[in-house]
């Protein structure tokens, strides 16, 4: 069984000055980052791009500049997105040890394991990205073939949005992001693939008035 997982990516900028900024988000295991997230079921992308940027961001008042395009691609072979939000088992069997739960949007592994409509899946969380020490924490067990996604369709979203700060912290996703506004034309490494979301920031700042 096959099934798509929609994704939303939150481009937020800022003019100051003679400087356009982006607002970026520091994880604190994973690198340097853009706003994004996935698309719940009664969501429009436009309205889960300003929900997850306002989640990742605590910013309130923030409007959509433009809609950039979307783009969608297949997942490897031996990974899957959770399509709907699942128990994992301990068996391939409902009646099983039901010991961890994964929600939607989470990206998994498979482990080539597979019995009747069940996929044994595998979450790994590292201490850090890039550049892992050691798996911090791992979940494996079974999950419903149809809670499982093959694909990905992206949308990427142009917003105005400003802060009285030029940094603060935020505390979201079991996490403190600091967030924090570069100019573009000075941006700091982002993570991989995340970096190459900047070639949709560059097509949408037409949209932008100077």
């Amino acid at each position: 069984m096959s099934g798509t997982i929609g994704k939303v990516t939150a481009l937020i900028t800022r003019q100051r000055g003679a400087q356009r900024q982006l607002l970026l988000i520091r994880h604190p295991y994973a690198g340097i980052q853009i706003p994004a997230g996935t698309i719940e079921p009664d969501e429009t992308p436009a309205q889960a791009a300003l929900r997850e940027a306002n989640e990742e961001t605590g910013l309130s008042d923030l409007t959509v500049a433009a809609y950039l395009g979307n783009e969608q691609t297949s997942l490897p072979p031996n990974q899957r997105a959770i399509r709907h939000s699942t128990t994992i088992y301990s068996r391939p069997d409902a009646g099983s040890f039901d010991w961890a739960h994964i929600r939607r949007g989470i990206w998994v592994d498979l482990t080539g394991r597979r019995q009747g409509d069940w996929r044994q899946i595998c979450f790994q969380e590292p201490d850090r990205v890039p550049d892992p020490q050691y798996v911090s924490m791992e979940i494996m067990g079974w999950a419903p073939d149809g809670t499982l996604a093959d694909r990905c369709t992206r949308h990427f979203y142009l917003l105005n949005g400003d802060s009285p700060q030029d940094e603060w912290d935020i505390r979201a996703d079991s996490h403190t992001f600091h967030l924090f506004w570069a100019s573009i034309g000075e941006l700091p490494t982002i993570i991989s693939p995340q970096d190459q979301w900047l070639d949709w920031l560059s097509g949408g700042l037409r949209f932008l008035s100077p």
